[in-house]
């Protein structure tokens, strides 16, 4: 007898319990939640009050602009379902929305970038910005998007020595290059070579701390290399031991110049003080072993 009483009383709390799905599947929030996550009916109706709290923040996301205007209770998330197929049940879990994904990238590219004094515009630049319609550019990109492609897979991969004409885009197209890597955890440096060479002569803690995290970097930018005016402190002891671990290291590095590498070479052997072919031949050496060699010669794009 109390058998029967315990079986009606728990059929009649099932059939509450479903027909309370019934009600809750009017709703097109409720259902896309169901159909995108695959739950059968017969799972569902046992969690009908917690589907419905992910259906509000499901219908909050579809009308959220920013992290600003988010209503869900937890800012930058919505509470979403999984099915445990092993144990026949659902879980519940925070899952981050396009902007909260958005914002954590951006702040891992931050903390994954060192820039020196480069304008906002190069530190911001991206693949999807890319103006593609300069046929000279072409090649140029291809060969970038290559090299993200292969360095995600093999840290150990050539930069490139690009050189070409004033206002051209060069530091644009590989920043833009290198900031996609930043957000996928690279350690990037990407600096404005004579304000790098004045900070150095700082010789402060400060300063020995960042030629470290520059030379050790998982991928390092020498942008507008040659309008320095070269010293053999600077050439010698800064360059070229820079050169030499990331050669040693098999680290991708990235030039930037106005000038062509053998041009560069010629700056590079002149100081005030003497003229050294030899160690400016070296320095040319170690960057042909660094890099493969381009040019990009296109319109001022600063004008």
């Amino acid at each position: 007898m109390k058998f029967n009483k315990y079986t009606d009383f728990r059929d009649a709390n099932i059939k509450t319990l479903k027909g309370a799905l019934h009600k809750a599947k009017e709703d097109n929030a409720f259902l896309e939640i169901l159909n995108k996550y695959k739950i059968e009916d017969e799972l569902a109706y046992k969690y009908t009050s917690t589907l419905e709290k992910s259906a509000c923040e499901y219908k909050n996301c579809m009308t959220c602009k920013n992290l600003l205007s988010c209503k869900n209770e937890v800012t930058g998330h919505c509470y979403l379902p999984e099915v445990d197929k092993l144990n026949n049940r659902l879980i519940f879990d925070y899952a981050p929305c396009k902007y909260q994904i958005k914002q954590t990238r951006e702040q891992s590219h931050r903390k994954n970038l060192i820039t020196i004094n480069l304008p906002l515009d190069i530190v911001n630049a991206s693949m999807k910005g890319i103006d593609v319609s300069d046929k000279k550019r072409v090649a140029l990109i291809k060969w970038l998007d290559n090299f993200i492609n292969k360095v995600e897979k093999d840290k150990h991969q050539k930069g490139l020595y690009l050189s070409g004409s004033f206002g051209s885009g060069k530091t644009y197209l590989v920043s833009a290059a290198l900031n996609e890597l930043a957000k996928n955890n690279k350690k990037v440096a990407m600096i404005y070579w004579p304000m790098f060479i004045k900070k150095m002569k700082e010789f402060n803690e400060e300063a020995n701390l960042l030629f470290t995290k520059v030379m050790k970097s998982d991928v390092l930018l020498i942008d507008d290399m040659g309008a320095e005016t070269t010293t053999a402190w600077s050439r010698d002891e800064i360059l070229a031991t820079i050169l030499q671990y990331r050669m040693e290291e098999h680290l991708p590095t990235f030039f930037t110049s106005n000038l062509k590498i053998e041009e560069l070479e010629v700056h590079l052997s002149t100081t005030k003080d003497a003229t050294d072919m030899v160690k400016a031949r070296r320095i040319i050496e170690r960057i042909k072993q660094l890099t493969d060699s381009m040019e990009l010669i296109s319109v001022n794009r600063r004008g």
